[in-house]
């Protein structure tokens, strides 16, 4: 949602803070909020002017009409607002139908003034630019201002002068007033453009000899403007409609919606209701809440809410979770009913969502079946079948009746069946897989000509763009001609030869275009090259078909042009933040005569910018926040029609007799689904978005099917808010459109709830009865246009209208061909599990791919939040167990004590000589790690092997060094050049008392520091140095924490595990040196001469 309300308090604070100083606002930041649980002393502490003036005091809820309610106290003081507050603070009351209580207030000064005092001001946006309304008589009683207020339209990019406003807007203002209103007023347009209002009303504006006062202020501003106006909004609270609480549920999801690039809405309309939705899809969401109230089920109607945008698994499960959270909270008599539905989805993976969902029902499952919850599903997409088998594989182990349906299903038939009021049917057997699809159903094993290059990455005169090889289906090839350029906008947006550039690397967008072009039979793929600043140009591999084709990569879009004259449609799948400024660039090159904007969220002022230079240069827009549009047998955008299954089930691969426009890229699918049932095709589809201003508008394309001989029929799929389909109606009065045209406008619910629903589409949104879907729907039947009596019916009313044309003749259905086969993708088809293969590599301690980051079984979150520390961590990484404490606490103590032993020592010396040579951090500490071996910390692994080998021979200490002597070896772990038995190493000496007091039993070390006293006795330096140590004490922490057997100890030993600690404490040295040498700025070291023993051969003379 784009559009929204904020408090009158958020709204004054920006004024106050913004606004011209020459605008002479008087009462700067002079409010207080009022709450139950306000304390009064401190609220009085912080505005002092509270006990010093007299007050107006008034709900701040968004609340309209507030002083003929009777809910605004004026000229009090500060006890008499007090006493106005106590019968109302917490009072539950009726505002329309709307039932909320009152519980946040706003105190501010009284303005003592006149009548002829106030004004009436509002601003706010259209698609042609800010209309600026403004009355001279204000106040309560001002009456129907729209008929009675002088208006001033300034054009999108346009400016307000102090004399535009005086010579339009002020006819009516004494003379004494006009200089300091039209200031205001045009410090208030210049407060809205800037911080990106969408509404600002402000009733009354009072005019003293003082100055300006901000008395009642009303406004909304443009949330997905954030990421532009963040340092001047701050956080901004928006407060919810007045008679529906902010549940924290609610901000939960907000949150998740806000860190994910998919979309998450939820609002809660009545926490003990009956009817729950878990509804894929924006359009899809409001048909499904349209059904549930046309089928009398409004006041059980729980939740609004959607999920699209191809969340992941663990996102649906979050969502999921939450919603049933919710709704297994409070007993319902008649039991419970969850409705997961949804339209064909275009690119999401419907079995990874499903599968999310599947997990919370299953962690549910008791509540569940305890408040008698039924669940009915309906569901298409890629790999659907999949999704509906794992959700119905979950109701039958679970024992909860879950009703699973596919796209043979009309899609908002289970609600009936949910309510009771259709039986439900036998379920039929589904596909196994998305593959069945993909079979070549003609039994022909041929493909198209195998004359096709293997590249397509040069381009081509235009001439040989335009020749066309035998089309192997009758596709009407529609070029667009000079004349028709020079018209305007051009009435065929694609053809079989269109050729486009993608904007971002959104390679399985455009291995699906050329899937698609591939079945249509085209002779060349629809996309001559790709645009991404972020890499060099290069050429990207895809496949044609069985072949592989290169497609070049451009850094900026000028090169690719340059190289491309044949292109004409720039595919945007830019984020919202760069989509603006790559559109306006595209659009300074002529060739380009249609854009496709993908990205959801761009500010509504930037996009009517767009619009504005588009109708300047012809250029047609689809989007923003739409996933495009498809010309059966020619052309596709990004991921509209979804997969390669939905393209050949819904027969899009060859052109039928229906076009159709819609708002919602998810509900365009289903209409493909419905008119293929009901017709012979669909011949051009578009999805305009969702946004409340598309860059072309339904009319734009009807008008385009009206002048399109190949369409016979138009259906249109309108929504609630804005007027875009008042237009149908005057095109149709006005014989401008002919053709037949079925429209239904979704969004019927909204004028059954008491308080105000922003549906999923920013545009969704009635502002007046005008823009509510009923009104449209009953304009658009009273002027010709069929309209069915609910979304349930659109696939009965298209038939009935294509059975007539058919039966008169004016369409005659074509014979059907088989389209030809694309094989799949291996990725794809591992996802459906229709193969298998080896993996490269087994892991068993580490896994990245979900939500979470886990180390061997355990998320990262329990990690800090039991506090393991360094030694718990490698305990799960190099162990796959927790560690008992001590045991995590002695690793700790091992890594600290190996982290260096100074400059000297070999590993040391060669770290610093590498990055005194200017080496990089990397490449010093790897020098330094190559010196570890048996002479130089490694001997760790090797210490713990003899010493644990003649333990475990049953060895006494004098046997294994006589041993050792007689075979002229080394006991490792034994010695030290510097440290003896009279001056011992500390570092031992820490360690050797912790294990003492800690582990449960040291045998080993027992063992080994019997030896020690052999070779002490001997020479008093060889001691059981830290290597030594560490070596032992790691055996018998392995061998009796009880976290391992005994054979797995063993292995780890063999295996050499724990060099791994002197490794990974030294690094940590090596890494100081590194740093150290670096802040010293060491020069490059040569070693001295007389450091150097110079032996050669003497001189050899004949």
């Amino acid at each position: 949602m784009s559009a929204k309300a904020i408090s009158e308090l958020t709204g004054k604070e920006f004024l106050y803070k913004f606004i011209c100083p020459k605008a002479a606002v008087q009462n700067k930041f002079k409010n207080a909020t009022v709450r139950p649980e306000t304390d009064w002393g401190l609220l009085v502490q912080q505005h002092p002017w509270l006990q010093t003036e007299r007050l107006v005091v008034k709900p701040d809820q968004l609340i309209k009409r507030r002083g003929k309610l009777g809910l605004i106290g004026v000229n009090l003081n500060l006890a008499e607002v007090k006493e106005w507050l106590k019968p109302r603070m917490g009072q539950e009351t009726m505002v329309g139908r709307a039932k909320g209580a009152l519980k946040n207030f706003l105190i501010e000064p009284f303005v003592p003034h006149k009548q002829e005092d106030e004004f009436y001001v509002c601003i706010y946006a259209t698609r042609e630019g800010d209309c600026v309304l403004f009355h001279h008589e204000g106040g309560v009683d001002v009456g129907d201002v729209d008929s009675k207020a002088c208006k001033l339209l300034v054009e999108v990019d346009g400016k307000l002068s102090e004399q535009d406003v005086c010579d339009h807007l002020l006819l009516h203002v004494p003379a004494n007033r006009k200089s300091i209103l039209a200031s205001f007023i045009v410090g208030l347009f210049r407060l809205f453009e800037d911080l990106f209002f969408t509404y600002l009303e402000i009733n009354p504006l009072v005019v003293t000899d003082a100055g300006v006062f901000v008395l009642d202020m009303a406004a909304k501003i443009d949330s997905t403007a954030d990421y532009i106006c963040k340092g001047k909004w701050g956080d901004v609270d928006f407060p919810p409609p007045f008679g529906r609480e902010a549940y924290p549920e609610e901000a939960y999801i907000a949150d998740l919606d806000a860190k994910s690039g998919a979309s998450l809405k939820l609002t809660i309309l009545n926490p003990k209701g009956r009817i729950w939705t878990m509804v894929a899809g924006g359009g899809a969401s409001v048909v499904y809440s349209d059904t549930i109230c046309d089928l009398g089920g409004v006041n059980e109607l729980a939740n609004y809410g959607e999920y699209s945008g191809a969340p992941s698994e663990q996102q649906t499960y979050d969502y999921a979770k939450t919603i049933l959270s919710l709704m297994t909270r409070q007993q319902h008599p008649e039991g419970k009913i969850l409705i997961i539905g949804g339209s064909i989805a275009n690119f999401t993976n419907v079995a990874a969502t499903f599968k999310g969902i599947v997990r919370a029902i299953n962690d549910y499952q008791t509540p569940l079946q305890n408040h008698n919850v039924s669940i009915f599903v309906r569901r298409g997409g890629p790999n659907y079948q999949e999704g509906l088998r794992v959700m119905g594989e979950v109701g039958k182990t679970t024992g909860i009746p879950i009703y699973v349906f596919g796209t043979e299903t009309h899609m908002t038939a289970i609600v009936g069946m949910a309510l009771g009021q259709r039986s439900i049917p036998d379920q039929p057997p589904m596909a196994a897989h998305t593959a069945n699809f993909l079979l070549n159903a003609s039994g022909s094993p041929s493909t198209p000509a195998t004359s096709r290059t293997a590249s397509f990455s040069e381009s081509k005169p235009e001439d040989a763009c335009r020749t066309s090889m035998p089309m192997k289906c009758n596709v009407p090839c529609e070029g667009k001609t000079k004349q028709e350029k020079k018209r305007g906008k051009a009435t065929t947006l694609f053809s079989r030869h269109t050729k486009s550039i993608i904007w971002g690397m959104q390679t399985r967008a455009v291995q699906g275009m050329l899937d698609f072009d591939y079945v249509c039979s085209r002779d060349e793929p629809s996309i001559s090259a790709m645009v991404y600043p972020f890499t060099g140009d290069h050429k990207q591999k895809f496949y044609w078909g069985h072949k592989e084709i290169l497609i070049p990569v451009y850094k900026n879009m000028a090169d690719a042009l340059k190289k491309h004259p044949e292109v004409d449609v720039l595919i945007n799948f830019a984020s919202l933040r760069s989509a603006y400024d790559s559109t306006v660039e595209t659009m300074s090159f002529p060739q380009i005569r249609t854009i496709a904007i993908i990205a959801e969220g761009i500010p509504e002022a930037l996009t009517r910018r767009l619009i504005k230079m588009a109708d300047e240069g012809s250029v047609t827009i689809i989007g923003p926040a739409t996933v495009g549009g498809i010309k059966p047998g020619c052309y596709k955008i990004g991921n509209t029609g979804g997969m390669l299954d939905n393209i050949l089930a819904s027969k899009l691969y060859r052109p039928g007799s229906v076009a159709y426009v819609s708002r919602s890229g998810g509900m365009s699918n289903e209409l493909n689904n419905i008119i293929t049932r009901t017709t012979d095709g669909v011949y051009e589809g578009v999805a305009i978005g969702g946004d409340r201003y598309p860059g072309s508008t339904f009319i734009d394309h009807v008008l385009r099917y009206q002048d399109t001989p190949g369409v016979k029929m138009i259906v249109v799929l309108g929504e609630i808010g804005g007027c875009e389909e008042y237009k149908i109606c005057t095109g149709i009065k006005e014989g401008q459109i002919t053709k037949p045209v079925v429209i239904w406008c979704i969004g019927t619910c909204a004028t059954m709830f008491a308080s105000e629903v922003q549906f999923g589409h920013a545009g969704a949104c009635a502002n007046e009865n005008s823009e509510t879907a009923v009104a449209k729907n009953q304009a658009l039947s009273e002027v010709g246009a069929i309209v069915p009596k609910n979304f349930d019916e659109l696939g009965e009313v298209i038939k009935a209208v294509y059975d007539d044309l058919v039966v008169k003749g004016v369409i005659v259905p074509a014979q059907e061909v088989p389209p030809p086969t694309v094989p799949m993708d291996y990725s794809w088809a591992r996802e459906l599990g229709l193969i298998r293969k080896p993996a490269s590599f087994m892991t068993s301690i580490c896994d990245e791919r979900g939500q979470e980051l886990i180390y061997a079984g355990m998320p990262i979150t329990e990690i800090f939040k039991e506090d393991m520390g360094l030694g718990g961590v490698l305990g799960l990484l190099w162990f796959q167990r927790r560690l008992p404490k001590p045991a995590c606490h002695f690793i700790e103590m091992c890594l600290m004590v190996t982290a260096d032993h100074g400059p000297a020592v070999s590993g040391a010396h060669n770290a610093i000589v590498c990055a005194r040579a200017g080496k990089d951090l990397i490449s010093s500490l790897t020098s330094g790690l190559l010196t570890i071996g048996d002479r130089f910390g490694g001997a760790l692994d090797a210490a713990a092997k003899q010493f644990s080998k003649a333990f475990d021979s049953s060895l006494i200490a004098m046997d294994f060094v006589n041993k050792m002597k007689k075979e002229g070896k080394l006991i490792m772990g034994i010695g030290h050049r510097v440290k003896s038995i009279n001056n011992p190493d500390m570092r031992v000496e820490i360690l050797k008392d912790f294990v003492k007091q800690h582990f449960p039993a040291t045998p080993l070390l027992d063992y080994a520091l019997e030896v020690e006293k052999i070779t002490t006795s001997k020479k008093p330096n060889l001691i059981l140095n830290v290597d030594g140590f560490i070596g032992v004490a790691m055996v018998d922490l392995l061998r009796n924490c009880g976290a391992f057997t005994r054979e797995e100890a063993d292995e780890y030993v063999e295996i050499g595990a724990l060099n791994g600690i002197f490794v990974l404490g030294r690094s940590m040295g090596f890494i100081g040196h590194y740093l150290d040498q670096k802040r010293l700025k060491q020069g490059l070291y040569r070693h001295p001469w007389d450091d150097i023993s110079y032996v050669l051969p003497e001189h050899m003379t004949m």
